[in-house]
């Protein structure tokens, strides 16, 4: 099954030059892959996976003006979010240079207006506030909240892309904060809305 038929499934609501942007992305990140090793997604099975997964949240997030992705790596799930939400200015923070290049590349090959890139760890990046904060395989929850900290308002919701420690994890967190974790096959969201900062 390919990557449309699997999106087309899922009936998420896509703008028009999703599927052009991410063949032009899967194309550019096999080549790159080969010399910079950027993601362990190595085949186009993989690949879609990793994609599919960036992608669902989709269904259920409301619409939003901001959004930040913590440790975006080669674009899971930041610059996917990005070709689905084109009303959305995009931040993708990512601290390794070959992997930040990588993403600038894609922002000026596909001109993505709502992108902007910052080759730095979030604990550098000025204080600003985003309306979402998502982040994939960065750190545990504890750490995520920490590190959101100085990026958000009242209204803030936090995406965090988990595996099944999750509710380990919201367990040991020591903050109140009102939660879903949202479940796919290889994967549990963890959707946190009002949390106390």
């Amino acid at each position: 099954m390919n990557l449309n038929t699997m999106i087309n499934k899922k009936e998420i609501s896509l703008p028009e030059d999703f599927f052009y942007n991410i063949q032009k992305y899967k194309e550019h990140l096999f080549k790159w892959n080969k010399i910079h090793n950027l993601t362990g997604a190595k085949d186009e099975k993989t690949l879609d996976e990793f994609i599919l997964d960036a992608l669902l949240p989709v269904k259920f997030l409301p619409q939003v003006s901001t959004l930040m992705d913590i440790g975006t790596g080669a674009g899971f799930p930041g610059m996917i979010l990005a070709f689905a939400l084109p009303d959305t200015k995009v931040t993708l923070v990512e601290p390794l240079a070959k992997r930040a290049s990588f993403l600038q590349f894609i922002k000026a090959d596909l001109g993505l207006k709502n992108v902007e890139i910052k080759k730095c760890r979030v604990e550098e990046l000025e204080k600003q506030s985003f309306d979402i904060i998502t982040s994939r395989a960065v750190t545990e929850t504890n750490m995520l909240l920490e590190l959101s900290k100085p990026f958000r308002h009242e209204k803030t919701m936090l995406l965090f892309y988990k595996g099944e420690k999750v509710y380990d994890e919201v367990q040991d967190a020591n903050v109140s904060y009102e939660h879903e974790v949202i479940k796919a096959a290889n994967r549990h969201y963890l959707l946190i809305k009002n949390i106390q900062q």
